[in-house]
Formats: C-alpha cells, structure tokens, sequence
C-alpha cells in the first residue's frame, strides 16, 4: 500500500516538473524572439531648419482721436434763425454753420453808432470852442469820455453779435445735426461736432521696460476691426515726459494719415510698433515642437535615428531655436 502511494506520488511529481519545464522553456523562446524583433518603422513628415530674418516688434492697442476735434455750442442763449449745415457734412475753417435771431442786437447796434457820430460831432465842435473860451475844457473832457464809451459799446454790441453766429474754427466733418430753425438753444448746449479727420492721433501705452526701444518718427502699422486685413501706416510723433507712477507706462502718441477718411476718431486700434534691426535666427514650424511639463522638444532626423534637442524659443506660427538644431538639419514635423 505504502509503496503504490510513493508511486503516486512520483508520477505526480513528474508530471508538474514536465509543465513547469514545458512552461519555462516557452518563455525562454518567446523572449528571444521579442529581443530579435526590431522596432517598427514609422512614417514621419520633415522640414529643413533653415535661417531667416525676423523683425522685433512690440504689439499694442489704443484709440484713435481726431488731431482737431470740438462740441461746437453757442457762447449765448437765443432762438435759431438759420441753420447753414446738414449732418455729416466737409466744411472749411471758416464756415458759417449756424445763426441766432440778432434782430434787437442790430438795433441797439444801429443807435449806438447814431449816438457815435453825434458824439464825434460834439467833441470836434467844442474842440474847436474851447480855444476861443466859449466852452470849458471840463465839457469838452466830457465830450471825449463820452465818444470813447459809445466807442466801446459799439465793440461789446459787434462781439454780442458775433457770438450769435457759429462758424467752423477749423477744416473737418460735422457730426449729426442737434438744432433746427426756430428751437431755442441755451447757451453751452452742444449743437454739432466738428472733427478733423486727417491726420488722426492714435494714443498707447507702453511698458516702461520698452520705453528704450521707442524714438520719434519711429513706424507702426494698425489694424481696425472695422477694415479687417487693411494696414494703416504711421509714425511716433511724441513720447510722453513722464511714467504714470501706478501702471508703469509712458503715453505714446503716433500720427496717421487719412486722406482716405476711412478711420474715425474713437476707434479701438490694434498696432504693431518695429523695434530695432531684423536679425537672422534659425526657424522651423510651430507643428515642428512637442510639448512636454519638463521642457520643449525637437526631433532631429539622422542616420542612426532620433535624436532629441531641447527648449527652442516659442514664436508665432514659426519658432527659432538658439540651441538644438543647426541649419539643415531635418526636423520631424508630423
């Protein structure tokens, strides 16, 4: 019975030893078969690094405003005569655009130069009397005084008419009329704005740490929302004298030409300001860099394969790199 048992027990034990051996040695040819293989060959698209010339810039954004620009108002209150203007008309330095009822104005004037005449009359007269003793220097001392005040009211009375008149102070385009013949406008009430429309200012802020980079009659180019793909071209025509102590930033002011009229004051610009002279770097594709928490990558296509080059420079849709590729290099892109 004993020895049946350990007969067993052998053949048992002889059975799991040749699936353990069968075991082992399928692993042993599975693994020299995996270390024979080599890794499959992928298809990648490449690019040339090569140099170009790039130009620094600094980006910026600003308003536009009118080189001349005024809410046109009477200096006095009155009642509309005649209105000489429609809106959104050009009018020249000079134009009459508005004119308030002057009816008592001119009559009073009317009389004073009557009274003028009569006084100038009186003071020659006694002028001539005073030598021959028949009239006191005290009168005709009176009679001078007399002719100067009617003088001066005369002027006050011709600048009381004047301000009854709204004429254009300079060159440009009316907005919207506010005013019609017969409304009674009181005084500083906005009737129409005047604007000049070329040259337009546009007005930016830059960094203090940029302020080295700017000169006058430096160029920059816009852009506006409102004409999508159009550049405007112009030039720094003045730096402000100080640094605002909150934000750090220094006004800046360039000067645009706009003999076309597209642009108008009060528009978001968007502008871009050359600084310094291009300078050649090494460049390739944005597609070209694989990004990573550790650090930027570029693979560089050789002989024996990948090999990796680190941290190139991020700009635009096109980087340079200052280190990790050289010129002609092939460079992995997709």
């Amino acid at each position: 019975m004993i020895k049946r048992m350990i007969i067993m027990l052998l053949a048992c034990l002889l059975v799991l030893g040749g699936v353990a051996g069968f075991k082992v040695f399928g692993n042993k040819m599975m693994m020299q078969a995996m270390a024979a293989m080599s890794d499959p060959v992928q298809t990648v698209s490449t690019v040339k690094a090569a140099k170009q010339d790039w130009q620094s810039d600094l980006k910026i954004v600003g308003s536009l405003r009118a080189a001349k620009g005024a809410d046109l108002s009477p200096e006095i209150g009155g009642t509309v005569e005649n209105v000489f203007m429609e809106s959104g008309q050009d009018v020249e330095e000079g134009t009459v655009l508005m004119q308030l009822r002057s009816g008592d104005e001119i009559a009073k004037l009317q009389s004073l130069v009557a009274q003028t005449r009569l006084a100038e009359l009186t003071a020659k007269r006694n002028e001539k009397l005073i030598t021959a003793g028949a009239v006191s220097q005290a009168t005709y001392d009176t009679d001078v005084a007399t002719l100067e005040s009617l003088k001066a009211q005369i002027e006050e009375q011709l600048a009381t008419l004047a301000k009854k008149t709204i004429v254009a102070p300079f060159s440009g385009r009316l907005g919207l009329r506010q005013v019609d013949v017969g409304q009674f406008v009181a005084a500083g009430v906005n009737v129409v704005t005047l604007q000049q429309l070329n040259p337009l200012y546009l007005d930016f802020f830059v960094p203090q740490q940029d302020v080295a980079k700017l000169e006058v009659g430096q160029k920059i180019t816009a852009q506006t929302d409102a004409f999508p793909g159009e550049a405007f071209e112009g030039k720094i025509t003045a730096i402000g004298a100080k640094v605002d102590e909150k934000t750090r930033n220094i006004e800046v002011r360039a000067t645009f030409k706009n003999q076309e009229k597209k642009l108008l004051p009060g528009m978001f610009a968007s502008a871009t300001l050359v600084t310094g002279e291009p300078q050649q770097y090494l460049t390739l594709p944005q597609t070209a860099i694989t990004f990573n928490p550790y650090g930027n990558t570029v693979y560089v296509v050789k002989d024996g394969g990948k090999d990796d080059k680190d941290q190139p420079k991020l700009t635009a849709t096109m980087v340079f790199v200052e280190t990790g590729a050289t010129r002609g290099d092939q460079i992995v892109v997709t």
